[in-house]
């Protein structure tokens, strides 16, 4: 792990010299988007050869659980769908999966459970700086994928949310099918062998153990499995990165 990280190290220095050196000529402009767009396909695929396939994020044991896990992001969604939900403890909640699929399915967290489950102690990385550790059980996204055979053409999976950061445009989170096969990706419904808190994320949360925090989409709403997400938000693959943040966010 500690050379991983030296590598991802110098290669994001490597990178942010060649953007700071030119920061002045190139903001604002078709041609800085271009130059850092072109960085974080780069950082991508640092990635990618530093921890390729199935390598996995450290996992931890009971004893390193941190006493309260910080919420990350929206704490109580304000629609009225979700608003319903709530009020009828979950029991009506179905995860619509379609898009690019052979199989569409709206599943229960019933449903999901008889799909598999998996349980893993692992640590959360903010991008504001703090970190938790907490034990997760939910169902491996793979086994999901199983289930709805996506397309040979699809590349991603969008995650439509519940909550809103702005009225009337609700969160969404994109990950490539790669990541979405990784172990250690879930769906996930507990929390420190609780029903997920509403604060952090109940009913369905993602879990992608290798990306920071802003990737973990909460109040999961609907799976959309596409080739492109381009017209979708502002095409930038998520809420976050519609607003300037990368899309990959390896840690």
């Amino acid at each position: 792990m500690t050379d991983r990280r030296r590598f991802l190290r110098h290669t994001a220095l490597a990178l942010g010299g060649v953007i700071v050196t030119g920061c002045d000529r190139i903001s604002d402009s078709q041609t800085g988007e271009r130059i850092l767009s072109q960085a974080e396909k780069l950082n991508h695929l640092a990635q990618k050869i530093a921890a390729p396939g199935d390598v996995l994020a450290k996992e931890f044991t009971e004893a390193d659980i941190s006493a309260v896990f910080k919420p990350n992001g929206s704490t109580m969604p304000d629609t009225p769908d979700y608003r319903a939900l709530l009020n009828n403890a979950f029991r009506d909640y179905r995860l619509a999966i379609g898009g690019m699929v052979e199989r569409p399915a709206l599943l229960s967290i019933s449903d999901l459970r008889a799909l598999g489950m998996r349980t893993q102690i692992t640590r959360h990385d903010c991008v504001e700086g703090w970190s938790a550790i907490g034990k997760w059980t939910g169902t491996p996204l793979r086994q999901v994928m199983d289930f709805v055979r996506p397309h040979m053409r699809a590349r991603y999976v969008v995650f439509h949310c519940y909550d809103e950061y702005e009225e009337g445009t609700p969160y969404y989170e994109s990950i490539d099918l790669a990541e979405a096969r990784h172990p250690q990706t879930l769906l996930a419904y507990m929390l420190n062998g609780h029903d997920l808190p509403v604060q952090n994320g109940a009913p369905l949360r993602l879990r992608v153990e290798r990306q920071l925090g802003y990737k973990h989409a909460k109040y999961i709403r609907s799976l959309q499995f596409t080739d492109s997400f381009a017209s979708i938000g502002d095409g930038k693959g998520g809420y976050w990165e519609d607003n300037g943040y990368e899309w990959y966010a390896g840690i």
